[in-house]
């Protein structure tokens, strides 16, 4: 006899996977150059889950594999408000790539670029405004997405660090 919770529960983990990049790189050794290649993954389920992970092998599916593998391991939960965006404005950094993120109207839709775009669309962000500034590589400006909904709080999670209610909390 099958459960019912056990294939709820598998179709609403359902994972989206994007590869953002796959590079060619090579390492010189002593009999001339070896190759090998690099792929930047993001996994979501649009419902607040988020990872972003890197594989490298000497073949691109082995290199994704391996960053599918990589991100499942680094994933994050965010809180969403009902309007599919961010509570408040955000900021995250990784190495020298800084991004801002901030709430938008509904009906605006995710106004970013490259792998942020990507990485909003998967956590199940539907209207925001984000703006990349500093580094234009895609693996750290993903990176610094994840530290920017990493600082988020919740209006729950304010209002008990200032120990006051919810409902006080713009008094």
């Amino acid at each position: 006899m099958i459960k019912k919770k056990n294939i709820k529960s598998k179709e609403e983990n359902k994972w989206e996977e994007k590869v953002v990049q796959i590079q060619r790189v090579t390492k010189v050794v002593k009999g001339g150059k070896k190759l090998s290649f690099r792929a930047v993954l993001i996994i979501g389920n649009e419902k607040g889950q988020i990872g972003v992970g890197v594989g490298k092998a000497n073949d691109v599916i082995g290199a994704v594999k391996k960053g599918v593998a990589d991100a499942k391991k680094h994933i994050i939960h965010i809180y969403l408000t009902k309007y599919l965006s961010i509570p408040h404005p955000t900021y995250g950094i990784s190495g020298a790539a800084k991004v801002i993120l901030r709430p938008s109207a509904t009906g605006s839709g995710v106004i970013a670029g490259s792998s942020t775009r990507t990485v909003l669309e998967l956590a199940g962000i539907k209207n925001i405004l984000a703006k990349q500034l500093g580094s234009n590589n895609k693996l750290n400006n993903a990176r610094a997405v994840l530290n920017a909904l990493e600082n988020l709080r919740t209006f729950q999670q304010t209002a008990n660090n200032r120990n006051i209610e919810v409902e006080n909390l713009y008094l």
